[in-house]
Parts: C-alpha cells; structure tokens; sequence
C-alpha cells in the first residue's frame, strides 16, 4: 500500500519496487529531480531529467494523464518537486522513497549517461 506521509502535501510516498511495478504497467512516468551531473552518474532506466533547479519552468512538460513518480538523491528534493507541482495543480504526484540510492540498492534497472 502507498504510504499518506505525503497526503495533505498533495503527494503519496512509494517504495522503489512500488514505483517499478507502475512503470512496468505503463501506468506511470518518472521524473529524475536531480541535477544533470548526478543524473549522468547513474539514474533509473528511462527518468526523464527535470532538474529542481528548473522544475518550475518545465511543469508544462509533465504529463496529466499518467501517474508522476519524482526520484532524487534520497527523497528529500523529490518531495519538494512533488510539493511545488502539487501546488500548481498537478495530481497523481508519488515521491520515490529513498531515491537513486534505494533503486541502486535494491537492484532495479538503471543507466549511465544523458
């Protein structure tokens, strides 16, 4: 089950397995919040890059009809990317728990480079 940490944000929290499972599905798209260094270290297979330092100006880019699973570091940038969207008016907002480091961890496809 999703956890409600971020419910009157206007978010849900996802484990990295949760969030691979939607995008198996094709129910979701994942957006790497990260800055374009760290993105090209190593990012989940298929993140779409909308660095936080730039998310404001790209929210037109993010889809309405799909789920929006936002990944970080860690978590901590994600939840303030799906915070700032939320309060746009974005819905379907879910933060990746743990970020990179807990998709790496556990395994789940990943890629290097732009």
């Amino acid at each position: 089950m999703f956890s409600n940490r971020g419910n009157q944000a206007g978010f849900k929290e996802v484990t990295v397995q949760q969030a691979q499972e939607m995008l198996a599905k094709g129910e979701a798209v994942l957006i790497d919040v990260r800055e374009p260094y760290e993105y090209v270290e190593v990012h989940a297979k298929d993140a779409q890059l909308i660095p936080l330092s730039t998310f404001p100006q790209h929210l037109a880019e993010i889809p309405q009809d799909k789920d929006v699973l936002l990944i970080c570091r860690s978590g901590a940038r994600s939840a303030q990317a799906a915070m700032f969207a939320s309060q746009a008016g974005l819905k379907r907002l879910f933060n990746v728990q743990g970020g990179t480091l807990s998709w790496v961890q556990a395994k789940l496809p990943t890629e290097k480079g732009k």
